[in-house]
């Protein structure tokens, strides 16, 4: 497998992020030693609260809720996960799959031998950890997912998936701005307005990701806003990124460390002919059972993930009984945008579980 590292220089000087690294080599099936580095703040003997991010993010977004948990006394682990931050990257597409993502991170998590975790994910975070959850049972105590799922989907329409596989084999690239009103309108047709999404990601050489998280994330003046725009649509190298744009775009020297960002969102099993079905179902059978605490923390202003904990209340017996608080205008990432709100329930869960 070939393996690229982000140079440290590159993580140099980032706001908000003074965190001592922690790194873990594990071997992947070709016998290649693959880094994965995590953050480990608070007390050595205080709770443990494994946080996971999605795409195309890293830990540097637990960033604003690590100061939250560590003074209630809980120890946080948050790693990033191979292809992001400061973990390695490995080069090809075809090392980006679901199930490469799951055994990478179960390995690194029995390396570490961390056990009566509190597990919070978000987006790829929930759909990565809910897996090893199911895979790692015994390690976990308690389980606080948001704006994320555990998709499976055997019975899509063969309309439905003959429009999505056609539109990504033969439709052009969506621009920046379309992709994000497919996004904004998934209620009803999830398989096909996500595909905007994985068509503009694997597409995209150059994924424009702290450009993307800083439009996303910030409150900016409309036009300023707008001229960020047309100077990204014209090509244009935008002058003066915020420190927040530099922070998301520090892992990636040059295109070729984003590999795993453009690919995974194709690995979404969104369709019955997605690869990890079969692994989605047994995952779904074993939460069909799961009664330890099952908390939903999901954003009211979320489009991509509106009513997805509805499966969860439905299918979960851990759910019952629990303060499922809904984060008031969290976004899509809401450890930035109300962390705050976040850490309070999970330490509260902790603290009343």
């Amino acid at each position: 497998m070939n393996i690229l590292r982000t140079p440290d220089s590159q993580f140099e000087n980032l706001a908000e992020y003074p965190f001592a690294p922690h790194y873990t080599i594990i071997k992947t099936r070709d016998n290649s030693e693959l880094r994965i580095h995590h953050l480990d703040e608070g007390p050595a003997n205080g709770p443990i609260v494994l946080c996971m991010h999605g795409q195309p993010v890293w830990s540097y977004l637990y960033r604003k809720m690590v100061p939250y948990l560590t003074g209630a006394g809980m120890r946080v682990i948050a790693p990033d996960l191979p292809g992001y931050g400061k973990s390695d990257k490995p080069a090809s597409r075809e090392d980006y799959t679901y199930e490469s993502q799951v055994e990478w991170m179960g390995d690194w998590l029995e390396t570490n031998d961390f056990s009566n975790i509190t597990f919070f994910g978000q987006d790829w975070g929930g759909l990565i950890g809910l897996r090893l959850i199911a895979n790692h049972d015994a390690r976990f105590a308690r389980v606080v997912v948001a704006n994320t799922g555990l998709p499976y989907n055997p019975d899509v329409a063969d309309r439905i998936i003959k429009e999505v596989e056609d539109f990504r084999a033969n439709a052009p690239t969506p621009s920046l701005p379309q992709m994000q009103k497919a996004l904004s309108q998934m209620a009803g047709s999830a398989a096909t307005k996500f595909a905007y999404w994985q068509k503009f990601c694997w597409e995209s050489r150059d994924m424009p990701v702290g450009f993307m998280m800083s439009i996303m994330m910030e409150k900016q003046p409309v036009l300023a806003k707008a001229a960020r725009f047309l100077l990204h649509r014209a090509g244009m190298t935008l002058p003066f990124p915020t420190e927040l744009a530099k922070a998301y775009e520090a892992p990636f020297p040059d295109a070729s460390y984003k590999m795993g960002v453009r690919a995974m969102p194709s690995q979404v099993p969104t369709l019955p002919t997605s690869p990890s079905l079969e692994q989605q179902r047994l995952a779904w059978e074993f939460f069909d059972k799961f009664e330890k605490p099952f908390l939903c923390t999901f954003s009211d202003d979320d489009p991509v993930t509106a009513g997805l904990e509805q499966q969860f209340f439905d299918r979960v017996p851990g759910t019952k009984g629990l303060p499922h608080d809904t984060i008031k205008q969290g976004g899509h990432f809401l450890q930035e945008n109300e962390p705050e709100q976040v850490s309070n329930a999970i330490i509260n869960l902790i603290r009343t579980t």
